[in-house]
């Protein structure tokens, strides 16, 4: 009796690894699936306080992103037109392998860095169209009630 459980716990040990391999493989082409695209989307989020470029493909998974902040820029500086410069610079080198070309890109926000972030982008893919998807209110909130002195 000993025998055949040693057989059983081998038999199942092979079948989890064949079932790891088989996973391993899918994640692999899953991977270079998202690597080989030719046309995405570019959002780019300029606030008073920072700038971040997110470039996805036409799916929506992002293929890579950065931001003034996590570039080492601190304080009012994080929002400067050159931070977004520096931004979709950092953003173009893990696109690279992607091989992305043409890209459709959305500006959000009103700070200084929206047109050097778009010039940027530009300069380094094919820009098919810029559209403005900043968020304006149609009639806002409730204003506060007059202050009597």
């Amino acid at each position: 009796m000993g025998k055949k459980k040693v057989l059983t716990q081998k038999d199942e040990e092979m079948i989890r690894e064949t079932t790891e391999q088989e996973t391993a493989e899918k994640k692999i082409s899953v991977s270079s699936a998202k690597r080989s695209t030719k046309a995405g989307q570019a959002h780019v989020q300029a606030t008073y306080n920072n700038t971040i470029v997110s470039v996805a493909d036409d799916h929506g998974n992002v293929l890579a992103w950065a931001s003034a902040g996590a570039l080492g820029f601190k304080g009012a500086k994080k929002a400067t037109p050159y931070a977004a410069t520096r931004v979709v610079e950092t953003v173009m080198e893990k696109v690279k392998k992607s091989g992305l070309q043409d890209v459709v890109v959305y500006v959000k926000g009103i700070g200084s860095g929206r047109e050097s972030a778009v010039r940027t982008i530009a300069n380094a893919l094919n820009v098919l169209s810029v559209s403005d998807v900043t968020p304006i209110p149609h009639n806002g909130c409730r204003p506060p009630k007059v202050r009597r002195v």
